[in-house]
C-alpha cells in the first residue's frame, strides 16, 4: 500500500501535519500509523526508539508542555487513536526565526471520512495537548528514548507563549503545574 500518508508543511519550519489514508470496508478500518519511507522526506531520519500510549480522561485536561534537552532531543509523531485533542508544538530551537511561537492542530482518528491526522514534531520543540472529548488516547513514536535527566517543561499558560487553549485548562499534574515561567534569559534547545 503506497501513498498512505500525506504530509503538509505547517507555519513552523519542520512541523508537519500527517494525514493517514483510512481503508474501510464492511469489516472495519485499516490505517498505517507510521511509514519510515513516507516520513523520510519530511525529515524523519531516525529509527523509532520508543512508542508510548496515553489515555487521558476529562474535557479540558492538559498534558505538557514537555521537551528534552541535548543530547536527548527527540522528534515525535503524535497520533490520536480515540477521541479528539488539540495538539500543541512550541518552537524552542536556538536561533529559530519562530522561537517561542506555537502551532496547534486538532487530532482525531478520523479528521474526515477518509483521513485520520497526526503531528510530526521535529527535535527542539515542546509538546502538549488538551483533551477535547470525554477521553482521548494517543500513540507517540519517539526518535530517542526517555531521558529523565534531560526532560524539561514549560507552563501551559505562560504569558510569553500566550497559547489560546480552546477550553479552560484543567487536570494539570503536579509536575506540569510546577514548571517555572519562561525567563528573559531562556535561550532554548540546541538541535544537532
Amino acid at each position: 500500500m503506497s501513498g498512505s500518508l500525506t504530509l503538509t508543511d505547517l507555519p513552523l519550519a519542520g512541523l508537519k501535519r500527517v494525514q493517514r489514508r483510512l481503508r474501510a470496508d464492511e469489516r472495519g478500518v485499516f490505517a498505517r500509523l507510521f511509514c519510515a519511507d513516507e516520513l523520510r522526506p519530511a525529515g524523519w531520519v531516525w529509527p523509532i526508539a520508543q512508542i508510548n500510549h496515553s489515555l487521558s480522561r476529562g474535557r479540558g485536561l492538559v498534558r505538557g508542555l514537555h521537551f528534552q534537552q541535548a543530547p536527548h532531543q527527540e522528534a515525535k509523531l503524535v497520533s490520536c487513536v480515540r477521541g479528539e485533542v488539540w495538539d500543541v508544538a512550541v518552537d524552542l530551537r536556538v536561533g529559530s526565526p519562530t522561537f517561542l511561537r506555537w502551532h496547534a492542530e486538532r487530532l482525531s482518528p478520523q479528521a474526515s471520512d477518509t483521513h485520520g491526522s497526526a503531528l510530526l514534531i521535529p527535535p527542539g520543540f515542546a509538546h502538549g495537548f488538551q483533551v477535547l472529548s470525554d477521553e482521548a488516547e494517543l500513540i507517540y513514536c519517539h526518535s530517542a528514548p526517555y531521558a529523565p535527566q534531560s526532560e524539561h517543561g514549560l507552563p501551559v499558560q505562560d504569558a510569553r507563549l500566550a497559547i489560546t487553549w480552546p477550553l479552560p485548562v484543567q487536570g494539570l499534574s503536579a509536575r506540569d503545574a510546577g514548571f517555572a515561567p519562561i525567563t528573559p534569559d531562556f535561550v532554548g534547545v540546541e538541535v544537532s
